[in-house]
């Protein structure tokens, strides 16, 4: 499992994610240190992907 480095920039990319994926709330992309997981299980859960797919998708919008 790969580990995502997820920085000062989160806000700018949670608005990305809102942006391509209307569906999703602040409280989906609600992120704490050291709850990476949660996040992307929330993220899989809304958007019906799986756990690769989720860190894909945020890998490829930094």
């Amino acid at each position: 499992m790969n580990s995502l480095i997820i920085d000062g920039n989160w806000n700018k990319l949670a608005g990305k994610l809102k942006q391509q994926f209307s569906s999703l709330t602040d409280d989906d992309l609600l992120y704490n240190e050291g709850k990476e997981e949660e996040m992307i299980g929330r993220l899989q859960i809304k958007l019906g992907k799986t756990e690769e797919e989720v860190r894909k998708i945020i890998t490829n919008l930094y």
